[in-house]
């Protein structure tokens, strides 16, 4: 063992007094941060193997010990509640020395109400409590979109928002290209419109074959009508729905399932689901969990499979059957907590035959391609700062990058952006926007200062990871700006570069101003450490773009009412109410303001004062 000796004593004393119990352990280390944490039948049995063991361990467990300092555990009522509980621990801290899910997100479903005349599909994400159908989940918002437009063109189901529904006077666009049945106007009974719900229900739950056999009795019973037209419509729609169950994934198997496999290489896990409910499969999604570098596939699912499933905010909805593409440890442990937390028998199968065993294999290649293009991008990202490295003479590798810029219009809503780009790519959970708020208006120069002095006093006062570059994107004057701001901070081991692109503003012509401001350098246009400066700073124009816009488009829908002091809701809303809008508002005299409740003669000068500002 690597751990001292003395410590280790104390730790191998502290594990006789541990119970015979189920329960959850946490290991820290001597700053007293959680580096691991784990379930146990019996917590006495499982803790004490870490340090009275001098063999067998993985070089992974091998490091962890040598860390460890002290360790605390809870015992939990039962073994279900150590599973569940070590899953929400792990989500919380992130130790790490666990495999560790990044997927906070919750999972789109089609939501159809069930108590409506005229019910819509439509979107849902987060709770699912409504008095209706929930279909789903599907991998993602890009899935659940585009099975809502197929539904509308097979189906003519209306998705627009109820406020637009209940205003309508004439149909609009959807009913003219032929993607509704405009029940806003009353152009269909809602007998025919509910069984056009139900039909893309039975759609929605794999019942294809039942659809098309309803409509072709449809079509027969309004040919013998001789409404030929009418007959001629379904026709269509039935021609639609067998084209799409050629094109779609649907398999004989009409069971609700989710297939995983992994695959790992050179440090790169990658863990793909592949979700098919009613044998049809909605999507596949893949994750890259955390802290993998040293763990078998088979032990990457067995961390993954109860933090997707188990964790408290996770609003996953459990299938009757979760197939893997290899044995896990806690196959049958797994299976039993979630049964009794979904209230359905849940099933954790690794072997399967026919159509199932064909998913799996689907999901298999998908987890190692994935791998792959990991480990391609990441090499490609590699390849280009060991070129921006080399170009800059530099002795160490760079590890980060940091890149600046401005946005407004006309000095409106101004905004820098700053992205952050390391050995992986772009880190977007790394990336900050500031709002100016000192600079002048239209002052690009001031502005650069303000986030600049915002961004790099705040890293230096909470000892945050600094860049080895802090790209700017512009000429001398914004460079000059970062050369200021951290001679300031007294910062001197990051290296400025402006990247300026000169008067014909072609890709490729780039100039880069070097680490004095003044110095001037180029790349050939090929350079791949020039691209690499290039999708940076293109990445932080996009981004502060986007933020700039995002502010533009609050400030617009901001009353400036709300800007007065002493104008609550209540005040709003007389004043709307007596003038008829801002309009109205604004050719108001101050005589006529203060006739309004609650309106006093200072506070309608106030006003006054303010629209016509």
């Amino acid at each position: 063992m690597n751990a001292a000796a003395p410590q280790l004593d104390l730790l191998r004393s502290a594990c006789r007094d541990l119970p015979n119990m189920p329960g959850v352990y946490r290991m820290n280390d001597a700053r007293g941060e959680v580096i691991y944490v784990g379930k146990a039948r019996s917590l006495r049995k499982r803790v004490s193997s870490y340090f009275t063991r001098s063999s067998g361990h993985t070089p992974k467990v091998l490091a962890m010990v040598a860390q460890v300092d002290k360790f605390e555990v809870t015992v939990t009522a039962n073994e279900n509640e150590a599973l569940i509980l070590e899953s929400n621990l792990i989500k919380d801290l992130k130790p790490r020395y666990n495999v560790v899910l990044r997927d906070d997100k919750s999972y789109p479903y089609i939501y159809a109400a069930a108590d409506e005349t005229f019910p819509r599909l439509r979107f849902h994400r987060g709770a699912r409590n409504g008095k209706g159908r929930y279909f789903g989940p599907f991998p993602n918002a890009g899935a659940v979109r585009q099975t809502l437009n197929l539904l509308q063109k097979l189906f003519l189901i209306r998705q627009c928002e109820d406020s637009f529904f209940r205003n309508r006077s004439r149909p609009c666009l959807q009913y003219q290209i032929n993607r509704c049945t405009a029940p806003c106007v009353g152009l269909i009974e809602a007998s025919e419109y509910q069984a056009d719900v139900r039909h893309a229900m039975m759609f929605l739950e794999g019942r294809d074959e039942e659809v098309v056999g309803y409509l072709v009795e449809q079509m027969e019973q309004a040919s013998g009508a001789l409404e030929f037209e009418r007959a001629a419509r379904v026709r269509d729609q039935i021609k639609s729905l067998q084209r799409v169950q050629l094109e779609q994934n649907v398999s004989g198997d009409e069971g609700d399932f989710d297939v995983v496999a992994a695959a790992t290489r050179n440090g790169v896990g990658c863990v793909q689901v592949f979700f098919v409910r009613h044998g049809r499969m909605l999507g596949n999604k893949a994750f890259f969990p955390a802290h993998t570098r040293e763990s078998s596939t088979a032990e990457i699912l067995d961390a993954f499979l109860p933090q997707f499933y188990l964790a408290d905010h996770s609003d996953r909805d459990v299938p009757r059957d979760i197939i893997v593409a290899e044995s896990i440890a806690d196959g049958a442990w797994l299976a039993e907590a979630l049964s009794q937390r979904c209230r359905h028998r849940v099933g954790v199968r690794e072997t399967v035959r026919g159509e199932r065993a064909k998913w799996v294999r689907m999901a298999q290649d998908n987890a190692d391609l994935a791998v792959e293009q990991r480990l391609s991008t990441a090499a490609g990202q590699i390849e280009r700062m060991t070129a921006l490295t080399s170009a800059l003479k530099r002795e160490q590798m760079i590890e980060r990058i940091e890149c600046f810029d401005i946005s407004h219009l006309s000095g409106e809503a101004t905004v820098a952006s700053c992205v952050v780009f390391d050995h992986n790519g772009p880190r977007k959970s790394d990336y900050r926007k500031f709002n100016i708020t000192k600079a002048v208006a239209g002052d690009d120069y001031a502005a650069m200062h303000e986030a600049l002095h915002r961004r790099y006093s705040r890293l230096k006062r909470e000892d945050g990871l600094m860049p080895e570059i802090l790209l700017i994107d512009g000429g001398k004057g914004q460079a000059t700006q970062a050369l200021d701001v951290l001679r300031e901070l007294q910062i001197d081991e990051i290296m400025v570069i402006g990247i300026a692109k000169g008067t014909t503003r072609k890709p490729g012509l780039e100039t880069l101003l070097l680490n004095d401001g003044r110095t001037e350098y180029r790349l050939p246009p090929d350079s791949v450490a020039l691209h690499l400066l290039q999708h940076v700073r293109d990445e932080a124009h996009r981004f502060a773009i986007e933020a700039h816009r995002r502010s533009r488009a609050k400030n617009r829908n901001r009353s400036p009412l709300e800007e007065i002091t002493g104008i609550g809701a209540k005040r709003r809303q007389r004043l709307m109410q007596q003038f008829g809008g801002l309009q109205g508002i604004s050719r108001a005299g101050v005589d006529d303001l203060k006739r309004v409740p609650g309106i006093s003669q200072e506070l309608a000068q106030r006003i006054y004062d303010v629209m016509h500002d």
